[in-house]
């Protein structure tokens, strides 16, 4: 599949915690760890669990930094 995000950051799922509605999937990027909150039914859909490849994908017209 192609996208137009160019922020495609290839990793390893860590962990994947669902709740009532959503879920946090950890990626682990190597040098640190990306959190995406999505649907129980996209990670159901996308059977995603610990240990599997996948790509934290980023498309943002806002990039906000903090320190």
């Amino acid at each position: 599949m192609k996208l137009s995000a160019r922020n495609q950051i290839k990793g390893t799922i860590v962990e994947v915690v669902k709740g009532q509605t959503t879920a946090h999937v950890k990626i682990d990027i190597g040098g640190g760890v990306i959190t995406s909150s999505i649907t129980n039914a996209a990670v159901d859909d996308l059977g995603l669990k610990a240990g599997d490849t996948a790509y934290a994908v980023i498309k943002a017209s806002d990039v906000m930094i903090g320190k």
